[in-house]
């Protein structure tokens, strides 16, 4: 028997869409605990709620968000500005819902920390943040071959999120580009959970951080034919220092959206001692392993191999498993584990991004802008 679970969404835009897109797609997953059905939509837009019409279990449409609390809703996700979301985090929690809440959680690590106190005035909430990249099938496998301990000591890794979306110098402001909305952290606010999920799930929490940060078109058409100040960081290039059992080890985390060539682009690369391993999406089926093997005359080389990853990730799915897969099922994979870690039925699989998380990656950002605007290495305070 499964459990029934009412999600609303605050947000009606492209991942509101998504999401509700994701969820009907449900039955695909194999015996998972939780059903879960898409009934409210609330976005202060009318036009935005048309898209959800379609869909036959919604019970509310509404551009009041006091509405959308007051309802029979057990879990909501809300995609809204940045600076928004301490308030409407936090008025969520307090209304009894539980949260798949979006990056950065909160526009600042003050308001990161708003968010947390809410959440400790609401010890029975479950509380975790959107990140969906690494549930793709080969980030999973990359994970997995790290966590195997197969690669030996770290000597370096890497984790990326690229795309190209603010390429076009002529493309009109919008709010991620100012940091009144989007916040002083600008691109790390906006692509670095996706970055750093895999790392601090790791265990990699970084000592100290060296940061150069981009603003590389300062100026956009404010869509009125003027022109507007765009005062946020597009690029950020961090390079933190880990501390393991076995000595410490450079990470290199990049956020980028302006990343010429990129679509939009996730990918990790860990290389120790033994062997390595890395996957991108942009070539979503392979992972490649290095391994260290030894030739017929006794010799040994160090070799890179092509895996494929297939279609299964962390709940298994009725999809063949030699079978391609993509973003949205990667959304689907996020939300088997969301629901799943909420009913208590994750057991060892890999969980979305937890409020600790987020929180520390507040304080890298913090420690970023603070390397950035000294040009030198900033400490970082978990």
């Amino acid at each position: 028997m499964t459990q029934e679970v009412k999600i609303g969404i605050v947000g009606a835009g492209l991942m509101g869409r998504e999401i509700a897109s994701a969820i009907q797609r449900w039955p695909a997953l194999v015996d998972h605990p939780a059903t879960p059905r898409v009934t409210a939509v609330c976005d202060i837009n009318p036009a935005a709620l048309d898209w959800f019409r379609q869909l036959p279990s919604i019970e509310l449409l509404t551009t009041d968000v006091q509405e959308l609390y007051a309802s029979d809703v057990d879990v909501l996700y809300i995609a809204v500005r940045h600076d928004l979301h301490a308030e409407m985090y936090s008025a969520a929690l307090d209304a009894g819902k539980d949260l798949l809440a979006e990056k950065p959680f909160g526009i600042d690590s003050e308001a990161a920390q708003q968010i947390a106190q809410s959440l400790a005035r609401n010890p029975g909430r479950f509380v975790r943040c959107s990140s969906e990249m690494p549930f793709f099938p080969g980030a999973q496998m990359a994970i997995d071959i790290v966590r195997s301990g197969r690669l030996g000591t770290i000597i370096e890794a890497e984790s990326h999120f690229w795309h190209s979306s603010d390429f076009d110098p002529d493309k009109p402001l919008n709010w991620k580009r100012q940091a009144k909305f989007c916040g002083a952290a600008g691109v790390m606010n906006d692509l670095g959970l996706h970055a750093l999920h895999v790392p601090l799930r790791l265990g990699w929490a970084p000592r100290n951080v060296l940061a150069c940060l981009q603003d590389l078109v300062p100026e956009r058409p404010d869509g009125q034919d003027g022109r507007a100040l765009c005062d946020t960081y597009e690029n950020a290039h961090l390079w933190q220092t880990i501390e393991s059992s076995d000595g410490t080890f450079p990470l290199t985390v990049t956020m980028k959206r302006i990343a010429p060539g990129e679509k939009n682009t996730w990918s990790f690369r860990a290389i120790g001692m033994e062997g390595g391993v890395e996957f991108s999406t942009k070539n979503p089926k392979e992972v490649r392993l290095m391994t260290v093997q030894t030739l017929p005359n006794g010799s040994t080389e160090q070799a890179w191999s092509s895996l494929e990853a297939g279609s299964q990730s962390v709940w298994p799915t009725v999809t063949g498993g030699i079978f391609e897969t993509g973003f949205s099922d990667a959304i689907l994979q996020m939300w088997a584990s969301f629901l799943a870690e909420r009913a208590g039925e994750l057991g060892d699989r890999f969980g979305c991004a937890t409020p600790q998380e987020a929180l520390a990656t507040h304080a890298i950002y913090d420690a970023a802008q603070q390397s950035h605007r000294s040009a030198a290495v900033a400490p970082v305070t978990l």
